[in-house]
């Protein structure tokens, strides 16, 4: 396409050129977007910062004296599968172990918070209107994005400040405490502003998040091909990757504080080019134009414009989970090295993956974890009618001879079935990575199917009742993978990992194969699905 400058409207009073007239009116997007997520964003925040302080309570339980964290971090540091997880262990103390295990998750999950801040109040403002209605007023051109990553700022500065005091709490406090905050936050900021990237290019918010998720997945994949080439974090693809930054300032090891520096110069650089390709653009517009055409063919019914609006999401979840179940298959075979004697560790793995054999209970845990993410891709899925919905590109698709039910089922199809085909492909990814136990792992991973539909079968029942909040779907899923990660190294008590309905399921393979879960799952998320359809057929459209 071609960029266009845009001029302000008559009337508005708003200056176009260079200064304040620029962020005008930043400020009341600022307070707009913190009120708009008063809710979601103080919950990742104490979930995520609360975490590390839960692991330092767990790890000085686990590890009392010094000499069992030095053979952990030995061992640790031995197993090129554990580091390509989680990193090299750069020191045995208490925080420098909370910094082994949490570091690199928690920038990666502090990332996937700053894309859907910024991506939400950027290009899924475009994409509705609601900021072309703003821009009507003194709001000036460069403003919206400005709020939205300082809105970013905002939160991963709260996610530092909550690290630091977790840290402290836990006995853990100092130099070091601040050392992992920042990292954790610095990378945070820095795919804020790739996400704003993202967001000038496409000219759809579910495109702008799946390629900042992308992005992320890539840094991570990065990171853990370098450190599991070397056992100190200095392999060059470590530091290709902003998550291997964060691991390389060293929190609780002498710290590295010019690499904070290096993360502070990406951003500095990126948020450039955010600013540059925002100023090149009308509203609504991006770089990347979608292509118009006549609805030929398959995409002549609702079910086939379902697909080519989703086949795209689908092939790249597909893609990616054969791809980290190979991954995650590879890493089996040093399972029983990667534990050794202990005895704690050995429990941790059993409360992810079952009371079977140590390699069982392993790959129980792994297809655990792909099913809990599975929960992601339905979820995106299922809401994708509500952003069709909201942006009002339903209602021309809704005012020919296509029903509500026919439409939205178009969706939900390619959303479940979809489901079904990720976990096949993370299945056959494990299997080919285990090089073992193919029917076994195939079944392990449909087994977590029930539960992956029920979230979908809650989403779709909120907006078909509560469409305003159905994006709330989010949280529950949130919910799911703390407690599905998280909670066994914690040992929470069984009524709270009941809440995840992952947990009613039997842990496969090594288990024995109960049914009775599986069904009533699957036929409480057909009942909230059709509960959903039903509210949809009767109530108004969004507009």
């Amino acid at each position: 396409m071609t960029a266009v400058t845009m001029t302000a409207p008559a009337g508005t009073g708003r200056r176009t050129g260079t200064g304040t007239g620029q962020l005008a009116g930043t400020w009341a997007l600022l307070r707009l977007a913190l009120r708009r997520d008063r809710v979601i964003m103080p919950l990742w925040v104490i979930v995520l910062g609360g975490s590390f302080s839960s692991v330092g309570k767990s790890i000085s339980s686990l590890y009392a004296t010094e000499a069992q964290r030095a053979e952990l971090a030995a061992s640790m540091n031995g197993n090129s599968s554990l580091r390509a997880m989680y990193g090299p262990v750069f020191s045995d103390s208490v925080g420098g172990l909370v910094s082994w295990r949490m570091i690199a998750f928690g920038a990666a999950l502090a990332a996937v918070m700053s894309l859907v801040v910024v991506v939400r109040h950027t290009r899924e403002e475009e994409e509705t209107g609601r900021q072309e209605m703003l821009s009507s007023a003194v709001v000036g051109r460069r403003a919206p994005l400005t709020a939205a990553l300082l809105a970013a700022v905002v939160a991963n500065a709260a996610l530092a400040l909550v690290i630091m005091a977790g840290m402290a709490g836990s006995g853990a406090g100092g130099a070091g405490a601040v050392a992992i905050a920042s990292a954790v936050a610095g990378v945070g900021v820095l795919f804020a502003c790739t996400a704003a990237i993202a967001a000038q290019f496409t000219e759809s918010a579910r495109l702008a998040k799946g390629l900042t998720a992308a992005v992320i997945g890539a840094a991570f994949v990065l990171k853990a091909a370098g450190d599991s080439a070397t056992d100190d974090g200095s392999s060059v693809f470590t530091w290709l990757s902003p998550i291997g930054w964060a691991e390389n300032a060293r929190p609780y090891a002498d710290e590295r504080w010019w690499v904070l520096l290096v993360i502070a110069g990406a951003v500095a650089v990126q948020c450039a080019a955010a600013y540059a390709l925002a100023g090149r653009r009308d509203v609504g517009m991006s770089f990347l134009a979608t292509r118009p055409g006549p609805a030929r063919g398959r995409i002549s019914t609702a079910f086939g414009l379902a697909v080519r609006l989703q086949r795209g999401a689908l092939l790249g979840w597909t893609v990616s989970f054969a791809a980290v179940g190979a991954v995650f298959g590879g890493l089996t075979g040093g399972a029983a090295d990667l534990v050794g004697d202990n005895e704690k560790t050995r429990e941790i793995f059993e409360r992810m993956g079952g009371q079977a054999g140590l390699t069982d209970a392993f790959l129980a845990s792994m297809v655990s974890v792909l099913g809990t993410v599975a929960a992601l891709y339905i979820v995106s899925s299922v809401l994708r009618p509500h952003s069709e919905e909201t942006a009002g590109r339903a209602e021309p698709v809704l005012a020919g001879g296509v029903g509500r039910i026919g439409w939205a089922v178009g969706h939900l199809l390619i959303a479940f079935g979809g489901a079904g085909l990720i976990m096949v492909a993370g299945g056959l990814g494990l299997a080919a990575g285990y090089g073992h136990e193919l029917p076994a792992l195939l079944g392990a991973a449909l087994i977590q199917l029930p539960a992956v539909w029920l979230l979908g079968g809650v989403t779709a029942l909120l907006y078909g009742t509560l469409p305003k909040a159905a994006p709330a779907a989010w949280g529950l899923v949130g919910i799911c993978l703390a407690l599905g990660w998280i909670g066994p190294a914690l040992d929470l008590p069984q009524p709270v990992m009941d809440l995840s309905p992952f947990t009613h399921l039997p842990k496969l393979p090594g288990a024995e194969l109960v049914w009775g879960p599986a069904a009533l799952l699957t036929v409480l998320a057909a009942a909230l699905t059709a509960g959903g359809l039903a509210a949809l057929r009767r109530r108004d459209m969004l507009s």
